[in-house]
C-alpha cells in the first residue's frame, strides 16, 4: 500500500497497458508472450476489472464523504472527460493511418484498421462517432468503459451497501444477454464488439472486490497448496494454458480434443465475454492476488515504472493506441525483419513509461507549496 492505495492494482493495469499495445501491432514477436496466448482471457478482461475496482475506490470514497448526488456529478464528468478524448483520440488515429498508410506500399492499412468506412459515408461515421457507433480497430474499450460509467451512479449506492445484490442482477443481466442477443448497435448494422451487456460483469465484479478488499477478514493461514479454492484455480489455468498453446498446432489440438469439450467450450466468445473467458480470468486473478501480495517486489525499479504507468491509465492507452500503427509503419518500411519489429514494441514501451513519468513529474510540479506565514 502506498497512502492507502493498492499498488497492485496500478502495476497489473499498467502491465495490461503494454499487453494491449503488442497486442495490437501486427507480427510482433513480443506479443507471444501476453496472457492471451497462456489462456481464454487477455488483457482487455484486466483492464476493465481494474476499472471497475479503481472507479469504486475513488467514487465510493467521495460517496461516503460527501454523498451520493456530488459522487454522481464527479462520474458524469470523468464520463464526459472520456467522451471528449474519445472523440479527439479518433481524429488522431485516423490522421495516423492515414499517413502511415500514404507510406506503406504493400498493405492497405486503412482497410485493416477498419477506416473504409469513414471514406465511403464520412457523413454517417461522424454521426455514428459522436453516438459511440463509429469504432475502428483499438478504439472499443474506450466507448465501453465511458458506458459503464455512465451506469455506475444507478447502482453505486446499492453496490457500497449490499454489493452482493448487485452482483446477483449483474449475473442474471450477463446471462440473458446472450440468449436474447442483447447488445448495443455499431457502424454498418454491425454491433459492439465488446457488448456493454456482458461485459459490465467484470466491471462489477472489480467493484464488489474493491468492497470486499476495504472490510477487515480474516487471514487465511493454509499455505497455498492446501487450499482446495486455489488449487481449483491452478488446475484450471494449467488446463486452459495446454488448449491455448496447443491451437498453435491445429493437428494436435484435434487429435487430443475431446470432441464433447469441444462442443461445450467452443466458440469462446470475446464479444459475450463466454463463461470459459469469464472463468479464466477470475481464477488468474484469484491466483495472482495470492502469489503476489503486497510486499517488497513493488519497490523494484521496474514495478514501479508499471505502477507508474497504471496510475495514468488513460493517457497511457490513448498514447499506447496511436504509437501501434506508426509501430506497423515503421515495421513494413524497415522491411518487417525480427529486429526492427522487436525495436519497434520496445520502443513503444519506453516511450508510454516516458510519458508516464512525464505527466508524474508534471502533477510534483503542480502541487500547491505550503508557505509559512511569519
Amino acid at each position: 500500500m502506498s497512502n492507502g492505495r493498492d499498488l497492485r492494482i496500478d502495476f497489473f493495469r499498467g502491465v495490461a497497458l503494454i499487453f494491449i499495445f503488442w497486442d495490437h501491432v501486427p507480427q510482433n514477436p513480443l506479443a507471444h508472450f501476453t496472457v492471451r496466448n497462456f489462456g481464454f482471457s487477455d488483457a482487455a478482461e484486466i483492464f476493465v476489472f481494474l476499472a471497475g475496482y479503481a472507479a469504486i475506490l475513488a467514487y465510493g470514497k467521495i460517496a461516503r464523504r460527501d454523498g451520493f448526488l456530488v459522487a454522481s456529478l464527479h462520474i458524469l464528468r470523468r464520463a464526459w472527460v472520456l467522451y471528449v478524448v474519445h472523440i479527439f483520440l479518433l481524429a488522431l488515429l485516423m490522421g495516423i493511418v492515414f499517413f502511415a498508410n500514404s507510406q506503406v506500399e504493400t498493405r492497405d492499412l486503412i482497410q485493416e484498421m477498419g477506416l473504409q468506412y469513414f471514406l465511403t459515408h464520412p457523413q454517417q461515421a461522424l454521426v455514428d462517432e459522436l453516438l459511440l457507433r463509429f469504432k475502428p480497430n483499438l478504439m472499443d474499450p474506450l466507448p465501453l468503459y465511458i458506458l459503464l460509467l455512465l451506469g455506475l451512479p444507478l447502482i453505486l449506492p446499492m453496490l457500497l451497501h449490499k454489493a452482493e445484490y448487485v452482483v446477483g442482477l449483474s449475473v442474471l443481466l450477463y446471462l440473458l444477454a446472450p440468449w436474447f442477443q442483447w447488445n448495443l448497435a455499431a457502424q454498418e448494422g454491425g454491433v459492439w464488439f465488446f457488448n456493454p451487456m456482458a461485459w459490465q460483469l467484470l466491471f462489477v465484479l472489480g467493484g464488489a472486490a474493491a468492497i470486499h478488499g476495504q472490510r477487515e477478514k480474516r487471514q487465511e493461514l493454509r499455505p497455498l497448496p492446501r487450499r482446495p479454492l486455489f488449487l481449483a484455480c491452478a488446475v484450471y489455468l494449467l488446463a486452459c494454458a495446454v488448449i491455448a498453446l496447443s491451437w498453435k498446432w491445429p493437428q494436435v489440438h484435434d487429435a487430443f480434443m475431446p470432441e464433447l469439450l469441444s462442443e461445450w467450450l467452443y466458440p469462446i466468445s470475446k464479444t459475450n465475454l463466454s463463461p470459459a473467458r469469464l472463468l479464466h480470468f477470475l481464477a488468474l486473478a484469484y491466483v495472482l492476488s495470492n502469489l503476489l501480495p503486497n510486499g517488497r517486489w513493488l519497490d523494484h525499479w521496474l514495478a514501479r515504472q508499471g505502477c507508474r504507468m497504471g496510475r495514468y491509465s488513460l493517457e497511457v492507452f490513448c498514447f499506447g493506441v496511436l504509437l501501434a500503427p506508426l509501430a506497423d509503419m515503421l515495421n513494413a518500411q524497415a522491411g518487417d525483419g525480427l529486429p526492427v519489429r522487436i525495436f519497434s514494441a520496445l520502443l513503444g514501451v519506453l516511450l508510454m513509461a516516458t510519458l508516464a513519468g512525464w505527466l508524474a513529474f508534471n502533477k510534483q510540479l503542480q502541487r500547491p507549496t505550503q508557505v509559512a506565514i511569519a
